[in-house]
C-alpha cells in the first residue's frame, strides 16, 4: 500500500468509528445532557495519556459553548486537586479502556460524595462503566494503527462523542452568536460582536467640530488641527446639520469657485451620514463602506455631533465588513 493509499485508509477508519457511533447512542445519552444541564456547578473532565488531552479538549469546547467546565488531571486529583470538586458539580471521565487505574482511584471520592460520574469509555463491561452513573459508549471496531496500541480511531471517536455533548447543549442553552463571542472577545467574531464606535471614536478635544456660519479657512484649520480629515458642521443649535471633508475640499478647489472666506453653509455636504455610540462598530464600516466614506459624526438623541469615528480606527481595531 503506497503513503496516499495508507492515509486514505487511516481516513477511513476514523470516518467509520464516527458514523458507528450514531448506532450506539442510548437512552444514557439524554441522561448524560439532563446531568449536565442541570449541573449547578462546573463540569469536571478527567483522563488520562491521550484520553486526558481529549478530555482537555472536550472541557474546552463545553466552555467556550455555554457549559463551564475545566479540566482536572487525575494523578494530580490524587495529590489535592479534588479539593476542586464539590458535590454540585458532574465528573466526565474519559478512559478507552474503562481500566485506568489513576480514573479508578478517583471513584471512592466521587461515590463518597454523592458526584454525578459521567463515564465515556469504549469497554461497557468495565469498572468505569460499572460504576458511572451514565456511560457514553465511544468503543471502536479497529484503531487505525496497524499494530492496533496506539489510540487513533478510539479518541477520534471520543472527540466526535464530546463534540456531539457540547452542540446538543449548545442548541439546548440557546447559545447564539453573541454569546459565543462574550467568551471569544479576541477572535474576530468578539471584535465583530462586541466592539462598539464608543470604543473606538474620538471625544471632547479631538472631536472636530465648526459652526455654519465660519468661514472654509477656519474649518479647514479645525480639520486640520484634529488630523481626522474631516470636521462636523453644527447650527446656532449645535444640532449636526453638515460635514466637510478632505474629498470636499479637494472639489471645491478644483472648481474654483469658492474662497477661503466662503460661508461654510453654503458649502459643507448637508444631512451628512452618522451614527451613534451604542452602534457596532461593524455596523458602521458597513455603513462607510456602502457610501464610500471614510469618517461618521457620532451624534446623540438630539443629533448633536458628540465624537467622530474613522475608518482607520475600525481596521485598526480588526473590524472589518
Amino acid at each position: 500500500m503506497n503513503i496516499l493509499d495508507r492515509a486514505r485508509h487511516v481516513f477511513e477508519i476514523e470516518a467509520r468509528a464516527i458514523i458507528d457511533l450514531g448506532a450506539k447512542l442510548t437512552p444514557d445519552f439524554e441522561k448524560a445532557i439532563d446531568l449536565i444541564y442541570q449541573c449547578k456547578d462546573r463540569i469536571v473532565l478527567t483522563g488520562m495519556g491521550k484520553a486526558g488531552i481529549v478530555a482537555r479538549k472536550i472541557a474546552a469546547t463545553l466552555a467556550s459553548t455555554g457549559t463551564p467546565a475545566f479540566f482536572m488531571h487525575p494523578a494530580e486529583g490524587m495529590h489535592g486537586d479534588l479539593g476542586m470538586v464539590t458535590t454540585d458539580n458532574v465528573m466526565l471521565a474519559v478512559s478507552h479502556n474503562g481500566n485506568t487505574e489513576e480514573i479508578l482511584r478517583l471513584i471512592p471520592y466521587i461515590k463518597h460524595f454523592k458526584i454525578n460520574l459521567i463515564g465515556m469509555t469504549g469497554n461497557l463491561k468495565s469498572e468505569l462503566a460499572r460504576h458511572s452513573d451514565v456511560v457514553l459508549d465511544i468503543s471502536v471496531k479497529e484503531e487505525a494503527c496497524p499494530l492496533g496500541l496506539t489510540p487513533t480511531a478510539s479518541t477520534t471517536a471520543a472527540l466526535a462523542m464530546g463534540d456531539a455533548l457540547a452542540v446538543v447543549l449548545l442548541e439546548k442553552r440557546n447559545f447564539r452568536a453573541e454569546h459565543f463571542a462574550i467568551f471569544h472577545p479576541g477572535g474576530t467574531l468578539g471584535r465583530r460582536l462586541l466592539i462598539k464606535v464608543e470604543d473606538l471614536m474620538h471625544t471632547g478635544e479631538n472631536n472636530p467640530v465648526t459652526s455654519e456660519d465660519k468661514t472654509l479657512k477656519e474649518g479647514i484649520i479645525e480639520m486640520t488641527s484634529k488630523g481626522l480629515g474631516a470636521t462636523s458642521i453644527i447650527d446656532k443649535k449645535g444640532v449636526l446639520v453638515g460635514i466637510l471633508t478632505d474629498g470636499d475640499l479637494r472639489r471645491i478647489f478644483h472648481a474654483g469657485k469658492h474662497g477661503l472666506d466662503t460661508c461654510l453653509e453654503n458649502i459643507m455636504v448637508r444631512t451628512p451620514k452618522s451614527t451613534t455610540k451604542d452602534t457596532l462598530a461593524v455596523n458602521a464600516i458597513d455603513l462607510m463602506e456602502q457610501y464610500n466614506i471614510t469618517v461618521l459624526p457620532v451624534i446623540d438623541d438630539e443629533r448633536r455631533p458628540i465624537a467622530m469615528i474613522h475608518l482607520h480606527d475600525l481596521i485598526k481595531a480588526g473590524i472589518t465588513p
